[in-house]
């Protein structure tokens, strides 16, 4: 399974990811961006639009019935 990750460490609270998340699935709190996981289609495209490199994917290993 793919997710999409926020280093809350390397987030600066620019807001650019909020604004091109189609799915409206991040939102700034307290000026650091929070992924509301139940919205996001895991698209990726707000990956490129963190000027601070702070938003990833992370791959999971399948679950013990090879899902």
């Amino acid at each position: 399974m793919i997710r999409i990750i926020i280093d809350k460490s390397k987030c600066c609270g620019s807001g650019e990811c909020v604004k091109v998340c189609p799915e409206k699935a991040i939102s700034l709190v307290d000026g650091v961006a929070v992924l509301d996981e139940s919205l996001c289609d895991h698209d990726g495209i707000c990956i490129p639009a963190c000027p601070y490199s702070a938003i990833s994917y992370e791959e999971s290993e399948p679950g013990g019935c090879g899902f």
